[in-house]
């Protein structure tokens, strides 16, 4: 069975509702990135942070996975299937899809401010200055922050090494590292991009752009795909 990796941004969740922090009056507006994405952020005011993610995490979690979302599971009837998200939501989860990769870690897990493996799942509910975790120490968003190591990927470039086939959604590949991922597909192998603004990292001629939004376009490759197989 044939491996197929998708790195998925901001652009597939958007089509389910939520707002990405580079558009103009999205879910950000109003905050400084570094101030509510940065560890940087986090040690100047942790109240507004936790603040921030408080909204964000209720936002993901009465969200519902999009055509995008969908289109990926179908490919799962005749492809080995793993997904590396920049996104922080479980859309793909809700969705059905079997192997999820987070980059940048989940909205509904907290962990440890000083021990990063310390994790727990409190689905949508708040945190609050206070909170502790098992450890004592205060309880955080189990995400990646601007300033911070992004622990997944070395496996996401192993992933991508060994893809035959690597389809990239709803990303305009201006975040590092993961943007870093293109050079790691082999070039003999299909590539795909969707998205309907022009990428910020190049693209060879072996890509494949198709110009839509991510619930647009992704259905149309995936049945694509399907048929070719």
């Amino acid at each position: 069975m044939k491996q197929i990796v998708v790195l998925t941004g901001a652009g597939i969740s958007a089509d389910s509702g939520l707002a990405t922090f580079r558009g103009a009056g999205g879910l950000w507006e109003g905050y400084e990135i570094e101030d509510v994405a940065s560890i940087e952020g986090w040690y100047r005011d942790k109240a507004t942070v936790l603040d921030f993610y408080n909204i964000r995490r209720k936002q993901a979690a009465d969200a519902v996975p999009n055509l995008a979302h969908h289109a990926l599971v179908n490919l799962e009837e005749k492809f080995d299937v793993t997904i590396i998200t920049q996104n922080v939501d479980d859309l793909h989860e809700k969705a059905g899809s079997g192997k999820v990769v987070h980059l940048h870690g989940m909205l509904r897990e907290v962990r440890s401010e000083t021990d990063e493996n310390l994790i727990t799942d409190i689905g949508a509910d708040p945190i609050r200055l206070g909170d502790k975790a098992a450890d004592g120490s205060q309880l955080r968003p189990n995400v990646v922050w601007f300033g911070e190591a992004v622990p997944m990927i070395e496996r996401a470039y192993d992933l991508v090494t060994d893809a035959d086939i690597f389809i990239i959604v709803g990303t305009s590949l201006a975040v590092y590292p993961a943007a870093g991922l293109i050079n790691f597909a082999a070039d003999d192998i299909p590539k795909y991009l969707v998205d309907p603004s022009v990428p910020e990292a190049y693209l060879d001629e072996n890509w494949v752009h198709i110009k839509r939004r991510a619930a647009e376009g992704l259905p149309i490759l995936v049945e694509q795909l399907l048929s070719e197989d």
